[in-house]
């Protein structure tokens, strides 16, 4: 019998025991009653009725963990889970998360039905003789092995092979060709939003139950300072409609930088690429980009301030957004105060509208600082498309969370209408410190040149917008060679 044909009579469970963690109120907020503690609100019980995947997609912190840790050991309790795996993104975050995390397998577990975890067999086992096997989305050949009635997985949207949907060999197909074993065969995806191809194939399927909440949901159990640095962060930008919110984002049409630009990705050559990381490598060269408003009248731009660094490998990492809304006393303070804060060799601004004024400024608060003023001699698209392809090459990396910066990338258009401080910003220090090759601030103009020029109307496999990006007679994204087009 196929597992998507499974019968509705063989798919209802039997009547749920009452457990600490699941209470019988139709409609719950987890808070304490009738003798329960802290338990599932109502979004978090299983769904009801004909399924085999339960997908929740939740905002940060809005407890899927806890969700999918304690549905695994009540599952295991109530003899409806035997052979069971546990696949994350990375083994790390298998047992980091999933197994012994504070919301994982072993912190969800009952007194007296406690998991024993045995790293070097990567299995977790309980009193009653139910295994789980864990298993890393990196090598789905790991999942030729043992048959499953029960899968719990983590991050899906994040696996490596995610862009691949459900294409023969990926990790997410190794596992379903193992639910093969018992007759209730259930798997639980616990995942934040982000839209590629495998979370669009979990999401169609008939068998599938999509269940979504809110970080919001799950503030009473949120430190105040993760409510005040992280929601504070996030809150009011598109960004935060998807990390907090829970809502899938479609990419902007137009846009030249995408949501995945900022994650850890696999590139077409099979590498990681990645988008963010938590701790920088040494510097070489750092930079504070300032793109200038002239006043801080109601209506006034912003004036983008980014820190910007070329680190011994080579590539760009953007440390910070100090971008303000202020007067120019006021915002070349800001980025004088950037300048020290980093130990940055210079500050670089674009002088378009007063390249004089913006030295001066700048001096005003701080003689020694030095200035490069960089004027614009293109247009915004033609400066910001290399930039954009440094990400899609994955040698432009953003150091923790840049919730703003990051919501102005994905959001501006070269049709638009309105004019990015931040974006600017970035492209100006991320030009002069010219991550192609060379000295830093080397012919950064004649960078851009060779990036924008001649671009062929046929097809770039290695770009969205299908325009090959050319550099030395070679399209930078495909290697075809410039007279081929």
């Amino acid at each position: 019998m196929s597992l998507w044909t499974l019968q509705a009579d063989a798919l209802d469970p039997p009547a749920r025991a009452r457990s600490r963690w699941y209470c019988d109120r139709p409609d719950c907020d987890g808070k304490p009653h009738d003798g329960f503690g802290k338990h599932a609100r109502t979004l978090q019980h299983p769904p009801e009725g004909v399924w085999v995947v339960w997908y929740i997609l939740a905002g940060r912190r809005g407890g899927k963990t806890r969700a999918g840790a304690e549905w695994i050991n009540d599952r295991v309790r109530n003899g409806r889970a035997k052979s069971i795996a546990l696949v994350g993104r990375t083994p790390a975050a298998v047992r980091d998360v999933m197994v012994e995390g504070p919301s994982g397998i072993l912190a969800c577990s009952f007194d007296d039905f406690r998991p024993v975890y045995h790293p070097t067999m990567s299995q977790v086992t309980w009193p009653n003789g139910a295994v789980a096997h864990t298993y890393s989305a990196e090598v789905p050949a790991s999942l030729r092995g043992p048959g499953h009635d029960t899968a719990w997985c983590d991050e899906v949207a994040a696996w490596t092979d995610a862009r691949k949907g459900d294409a023969q060999d990926t990790a997410w197909t190794m596992l379903m060709l193992t639910m093969s074993e018992g007759t209730d065969p259930r798997v639980v995806v616990t995942t934040t939003p982000q839209q590629n191809a495998l979370t669009r194939v979990i999401r169609s399927l008939p068998t599938t139950r999509t269940v979504t909440w809110t970080t919001y949901d799950n503030l009473d159990n949120l430190t105040p300072l993760y409510r005040q640095q992280t929601i504070g962060t996030y809150e009011g930008t598109r960004i935060g409609r998807q990390e907090l919110m829970a809502e899938l984002l479609e990419d902007v049409p137009g846009a030249l930088w995408t949501l995945e630009l900022f994650r850890d990705r696999e590139g077409d050559d099979g590498r990681l690429l990645t988008g963010r990381v938590e701790v920088p490598p040494e510097m070489r060269r750092l930079v504070v980009g300032v793109d200038p408003s002239g006043s801080d009248s109601k209506g006034a731009d912003e004036c983008g301030i980014v820190v910007v660094g070329k680190g011994i490998d080579g590539h760009g990492y953007v440390l910070a957004d100090r971008t303000v809304t202020a007067s120019p006393a006021e915002w070349a303070r800001r980025a004088v105060a950037a300048y020290r804060e980093f130990g940055a060799d210079k500050i670089v601004a674009e002088g378009n509208y007063g390249g004089l004024m913006v030295v001066e400024t700048i001096k005003a608060v701080d003689k020694t600082v030095p200035v490069e003023i960089v004027t614009a001699s293109r247009s915004k698209r033609q400066r910001a498309e290399p930039v954009a392809a440094l990400y899609e090459q994955g040698r432009v990396h953003h150091v923790g969370q840049l919730a703003k910066l990051e919501d102005e990338l994905i959001s501006w258009t070269p049709e638009s209408g309105w004019s990015p401080g931040r974006m600017d910003a970035l492209v100006w220090a991320v030009s002069w410190l010219n991550l192609a090759g060379g000295a830093a601030g080397e012919n950064y103009l004649a960078f851009l040149a060779a990036q924008t020029e001649a671009r062929a109307a046929t097809t770039c496999p290695g770009r969205p917008n299908g325009h090959h990006l050319w550099r030395d007679g070679l399209c930078t994204l495909c290697n075809e060679p410039k007279e081929a087009a």
